[in-house]
This record gives C-alpha cells, sequence and structure tokens, in this order.
C-alpha cells in the first residue's frame, strides 16, 4: 500500500526519510557530499527543507523549482 507523503500525514523524521530516499540517485545512500547535482542547490537538503520542516508540499517545491530553472520553449 502507498503511503502518503503528504505534511499532515508524516512526522518531521518521515519527510526527512523521504527525502533522503528519494534523492538517493548516485547509489550510496547518502547526500553527505552532495552539491545539488544538476539541481542548481546549493546544497540539496536545502532545497527540500521546506519540506522536511512542513512548510511546503514536495509537489509544490517542484513547480517552484521548475518554474524558475527551466524554459520552455
Amino acid at each position: 500500500m502507498h503511503r502518503s507523503k503528504l505534511i499532515k500525514d508524516t512526522t518531521r523524521e518521515e519527510r526527512m526519510r523521504i527525502v533522503a530516499e528519494g534523492l538517493d540517485w548516485c547509489g550510496d545512500s547518502s547526500c553527505e557530499t552532495c552539491s545539488g547535482c544538476s539541481l542548481g542547490a546549493p546544497r540539496i537538503e536545502a532545497m527540500y527543507a521546506p519540506y522536511i520542516d512542513g512548510k511546503l508540499e514536495l509537489s509544490e517545491i517542484n513547480m517552484l523549482h521548475a518554474a524558475t530553472k527551466y524554459t520552455h520553449g
């Protein structure tokens, strides 16, 4: 069964785990030395901190990032 990732359905610790697992692109299960890969964030935790802190949903952060980093056309 798929669990909700919405802020109202998760604890801060669960959101930290969700972000860490979702960003495990390198395969080493750690973003300790991550520089944001190609996401343009100085540190990946900085980009998703509003979600971890319960201020913005993941979808909102991704839409804001896409709106400022990509051009249509």
